[in-house]
């Protein structure tokens, strides 16, 4: 079976007056179940055998993962916790006078997974691709100016803004909206600042 690929357009962001482009697979989505009856064609096993051995997989590594291990599966990969502070708390900072969040305020929220190199050669060597089309870059309704305008005027009534909120503001993809929050965040002149990293990262006045 042939897989697709979609060739993506992505914003010029560093000033070439280019846009650039990067390659995505076209995925159809498969079941659970389609997966399971497919291991248990392939396999040789009752789709019973496999739907317990997926459910005993999947809360011993939750266990291993809430108790802090880093848990490796040979051939499939690494899983570990991520945490964060709660969505109705704000981000900690390592500055003078700052407010440290106890372990009440600080959840899990979500999960880091990193793929065994064995996945990735043998997903490689078994991929066969044919062209699946093209997406190009969604063009902004809002000028930069206006949508700074409303990033400042969200953060006048809201402590802080995340990704999200700014797509909604915009009208902006997610990758676009988050590149330029960041790109705001190292201009001093745009009044708005972050604090936080990586999922965590919320957006505020100056």
């Amino acid at each position: 079976m042939y897989a697709k690929y979609i060739k993506q357009e992505i914003p010029d962001l560093n000033g070439t007056g280019h846009t650039q482009a990067f390659y995505r697979m076209e995925l159809t989505p498969m079941s659970h179940q389609q997966f399971v009856s497919l291991c248990a064609r392939e396999g040789g096993y009752d789709e019973s055998t496999i739907l317990g051995v997926l459910s005993l997989v999947r809360d011993k590594l939750s266990l291993s993962m809430a108790e802090g291990f880093s848990v490796k599966i040979d051939g499939i990969g690494t899983f570990n916790a991520k945490l964060g502070v709660r969505d109705d708390m704000l981000q900690d900072a390592f500055e003078e006078g700052e407010r440290s969040h106890n372990a009440k305020s600080i959840k899990v929220t979500g999960v880091s997974y990193r793929a065994d190199n064995d996945l990735i050669g043998s997903t490689s060597r078994r991929c066969i691709l044919e062209k699946g089309g093209v997406s190009r870059i969604r063009k902004p309704k809002f000028t930069l100016e206006e949508r700074i305008q409303k990033a400042k005027d969200f953060l006048t009534k809201n402590t802080f803004m995340r990704v999200p909120d700014y797509v909604r503001l915009t009208g902006l993809s997610r990758t676009t909206a988050t590149q330029e929050l960041r790109k705001l965040a190292a201009d001093p002149s745009s009044g708005i600042a972050s604090r936080g990293s990586r999922s965590q990262k919320i957006y505020v006045l100056k």
